[in-house]
């Protein structure tokens, strides 16, 4: 199976991880002249909360995902990573449910292989909060790479 779009799922907690990302994400793209895609979904409430911080004064309804996820952090950071590394980058952002909106952006852009995030939780955290990682890595259209924070739980 060629590798030729990599979809690197990020949302605002994966600044602290953006560098590990990156290097997991060139692994496999650099080699391969693989695409990226540094795809950033949102909900409503969460572009309302962020709106001006971001610069934007359009309402929800009138927003362009993919502007307000190339405003987001890391992903400016990433695009800048992955320009040095040479590899040809695009960056989608997607408005709803987080989980099925990177799942629908993964089909969208026929992403071969998927990058996402998570921190570390208990048992009983995922159970009472559920986990947006684990439903990505549940409904995905293609393999996917989980990258987990080490750092340990308090």
């Amino acid at each position: 199976m060629a590798i030729d779009t990599v979809l690197l799922a990020v949302g605002p907690m994966d600044t602290v991880r953006a560098e590990e990302l990156a290097e997991t994400v060139l692994e496999v793209a650099e080699p391969l002249g693989a695409s990226v895609v540094i795809g950033h979904a949102f909900t409503e409430d969460e572009y309302e909360e962020f709106r001006e911080d971001l610069g934007f004064e359009d309402r929800v309804e009138n927003v362009d995902p993919d502007a307000v996820a190339a405003r987001r952090p890391p992903v400016g950071d990433l695009e800048e990573r992955f320009a040095e590394a040479g590899v040809e980058t695009e960056v989608r952002g997607a408005l709803g449910e987080i989980s099925s909106a990177v799942v629908d952006m993964a089909i969208d852009v026929d992403a071969d292989r998927m990058v996402v995030g998570g921190r570390r939780r208990s048992p009983a955290e995922k159970a009472v909060l559920g986990s947006v990682s684990q439903e990505i890595i549940l409904q995905a259209p293609c393999p996917v790479t989980y990258f987990r924070d080490l750092d340990v739980m308090e």
